[in-house]
């Protein structure tokens, strides 16, 4: 198994230690005065604060549902998939609902997204058929 490792700007360092910590409940890795590690699924985001350099984002369509171009996304099984829907499901920072999307297609899935302190949104996702997560047939689909 491979992580991977993804460092961003953000606003305040404690806000949004916090926020991962606390309000998500992700445990913390190596952290200075103006950067943290978050454990997210055992993979290492870095945030760095740099006020003014927040990564924005434009949007997209699926399924007649907008959905942010960047984002950063976790796949989950679908037990784990519900278990994280049952925790944040009624939190403020529930960006969009559960939705399903592209029913009855290659790649059907089910996704939720929260947005952090940021403005970043983190995308929640597990597959109808989870060897469909890379099907060449998805880039086929269209809206």
């Amino acid at each position: 198994m491979s992580n991977f490792h993804v460092s961003l700007p953000c606003s305040n360092i404690e806000t949004t230690k916090k926020f991962y910590t606390q309000e998500l409940g992700f445990s913390l890795g190596r952290e200075a005065h103006n950067w943290i590690d978050v454990n997210i699924f055992g993979n290492q985001i870095t945030f760095a604060e740099r006020p003014n350099s927040v990564i924005s984002t434009n949007y997209y369509s699926l399924d007649g549902k907008k959905l942010p171009i960047f984002h950063l996304g976790i796949i989950l099984s679908h037990d784990e998939w519900y278990s994280e829907l049952e925790k944040f499901e009624n939190k403020p920072y529930l960006e969009i609902e559960p939705t399903a999307f592209m029913l009855n297609k290659v790649g059907e899935h089910d996704s939720f997204f929260i947005k952090d302190p940021n403005g970043y949104c983190l995308e929640f996702k597990t597959f109808k058929v989870m060897g469909e997560i890379f099907n060449e047939k998805i880039t086929k689909y269209s809206d």
